[in-house]
């Protein structure tokens, strides 16, 4: 009886769904690279898509406890999973329904028998980010963690139906094609099950409001970038803003697109951690899918005061770059250097900086570095600040700063990608300095390793660089820097005691976003201590951003060579 009617709502909610029809086009799912997500399993321990680098292909099925059809396909799972060795193919169940406990999912899978890793979604971060809908469904993620597949597992039962044997297996099909080296010939098929309630579809209808709980979202989590005058391509200041981009706004959240942030979190705590909480992502979702009411405009939160587009607040000295430049309308332009004198008749200390693009369609990245008056060296220098996308300014805190001895000049290194017509720029750098002279001085240090080969069509080449630290020292803040081969990048800390420490890991490198990740309580490292940064680079052709995955890559600055290296700031410890 329970059976015959867990079959009747599954075939009443497929058929309300086609009724809503508010779902993701399948279709659109395929070639969508999946980030990091971490979850916990049956056991108690957190598994994350990270935790499996060298797998081939992984297999994410989701289920319920009481979804009659998905029940019937786990001992087919399990023999699926058998079929692979496990550094090629690994399978893996998500729960993600609302309604099963933790405890019922963990008895479920010990009565069937899953021969399969069990995680538990309560937030439905996997549903968000898959376009899951319905128990049980399949997706095929390839090397580079994009979806290859999305569908059933086979046509072998249904909502009406249940044959002895199926006429295609569709999961299956998909896998071998893949492993053959081509693409699947069906990438996408229909599943038959019971649909995954939202969380976001729980809520009333006007009972969020852009007055009482959006504004102030969008201030705190998207309004730092989505301002005039910075990098972002529109504005999130009021409620016109983000009514017109909802669209925009509910597909790059539901996918983590944005707010862009790359690290694992379970590796460091970091003060400008970016991405959004799962119920943020629910509450925003909610608001654009009852039609994003305004509420009582009274409540609506001041907008907060922004110094010009500075991000450090109000400068104490602005420089430009001694000219504008011409930047050509296509082809590629070498890294531009331009230098610019300070004039300052006395050493200075900086606590802030911030590099600001004159032309933000233009310029790619800024870096401002300072030298000796007189000196010609442009390269190797002790950087100040600068610009890239996702790049914050440079701040330390009270009591620290760099020193700009009396006289320097600064050297600015600009890369400029042009834009289809001839642009111009003149961009600026912001300084703000120590009030008193500071207790400790900062330095910016670097892993680096310019001696790396990375062979032609190389899926996962390792790189390593260490630097040892020369005094007991607190670790301020870490930024990996490759270029568009760049795949994952880890810090590690070797402890004089033997003992070793992750610092950092991010395991979806991102070229296009240059973050800083600045530690809330600095790590105490003593001296000796080697920091240890190991990279892996794709110089396949499955890297859509490799723009000659048959040659031999080295160091270079251009975009198509490459760069190792591990960005560190520290200070002097504390005397105890």
């Amino acid at each position: 009886m329970k059976t015959s009617l867990l079959l009747l709502a599954c075939l009443t909610l497929a058929s309300l769904s086609e009724i809503q029809g508010a779902d993701t086009p399948r279709a659109e799912l395929i070639g969508r690279q999946v980030p990091n997500f971490i979850l916990p399993s049956v056991t108690g321990k957190e598994i994350a898509l990270a935790d499996y680098p060298e797998v081939d292909f992984l297999v994410f099925v989701f289920l319920g406890t009481e979804c009659p059809i998905g029940n019937s396909y786990i001992p087919q799972l399990n023999e699926l999973s058998g079929k692979y060795p496990k550094e090629k193919v690994r399978f893996v169940i998500i729960n993600a329904n609302l309604s099963d406990s933790a405890d019922e999912i963990k008895k479920h899978a010990r009565e069937y028998k899953l021969r399969l890793p069990v995680l538990i979604d309560k937030d439905q971060i996997s549903v968000d980010i898959l376009g899951a809908t319905r128990t049980p469904e399949a997706f095929i993620l390839d090397r580079r963690r994009t979806i290859q597949y999305a569908g059933r597992i086979d046509d072998r039962i249904g909502y009406r139906f249940k044959r002895a044997e199926a006429n295609r297996s569709d999961l299956e099909e998909a896998l071998k094609e893949l492993m053959d080296g081509s693409v699947p010939s069906v990438k996408t098929t229909e599943p038959e099950g019971c649909r995954i309630t939202r969380k976001s579809d729980l809520a009333q209808n006007g009972k969020v409001t852009y007055a009482s709980h959006i504004a102030k979202l969008l201030q705190t989590r998207c309004q730092n970038c989505h301002r005039p005058n910075t990098a972002a391509p529109f504005s999130l200041l009021s409620y016109e803003d983000a009514r017109n981009w909802s669209e925009m706004i509910k597909e790059t959240v539901l996918t983590r697109r944005m707010p862009p942030w790359n690290a694992d979190p379970r590796f460091g705590k970091f003060e400008n951690e970016l991405h959004m909480k799962p119920a943020e992502i629910s509450l925003l979702t909610s608001w654009i899918d009852n039609g994003m009411p305004l509420g009582d405009a009274s409540k609506i939160p001041a907008t907060p005061e922004y110094s010009d587009g500075w991000q450090i607040g109000e400068p104490d000295h602005v420089f430009s770059m001694p000219n504008e430049f011409k930047v050509q309308a296509n082809g590629t332009v070498a890294y531009q250097y331009f230098v610019t004198p300070t004039n300052f008749k006395e050493a200075v200390w900086i606590q802030a900086a911030e590099a600001r693009p004159g032309n933000w369609k233009a310029v790619h990245h800024i870096i401002v570095y300072h030298r000796p008056k007189g000196s010609q060296q442009v390269k190797r220098l002790q950087s100040l600040g600068g610009f890239a996308p996702g790049e914050e300014p440079t701040m330390f805190p009270e009591g620290v700063g760099i020193k700009l001895p009396a006289g320097s000049e600064l050297v600015w290194q600009l890369h400029y990608t042009p834009t289809g017509k001839e642009e111009v720029d003149r961009s600026e750098f912001a300084v703000k300095f120590c009030k008193t002279p500071p207790e400790r001085e900062a330095n910016q240090n670097a892993a680096l390793n310019f001696s790396f080969r990375i062979p032609p069509k190389a899926t996962r080449h390792e790189v390593v660089a260490k630097r040892t630290i020369q005094q007991d020292s607190e670790l301020l803040a870490l930024m990996p820097h490759m270029h568009v081969r760049g795949k994952d990048f880890m810090y590690q800390a070797k402890l004089p005691d033997g003992t070793t420490r992750t610092l950092l890991s991010v395991p979806f490198y991102d070229f296009n976003w240059q973050h800083e990740y600045r530690f809330v309580t600095p790590v105490f490292l003593p001296r000796g201590t080697v920091i240890e940064c190991t990279a892996h680079f794709d110089n396949s052709p499955e890297n859509p951003a490799n723009p000659e995955p048959t040659k031999w890559v080295t160091w270079g600055d251009q975009t198509w060579e490459e760069m190792m290296i591990g960005f560190f700031t520290v200070i002097p410890a504390r005397k105890k």
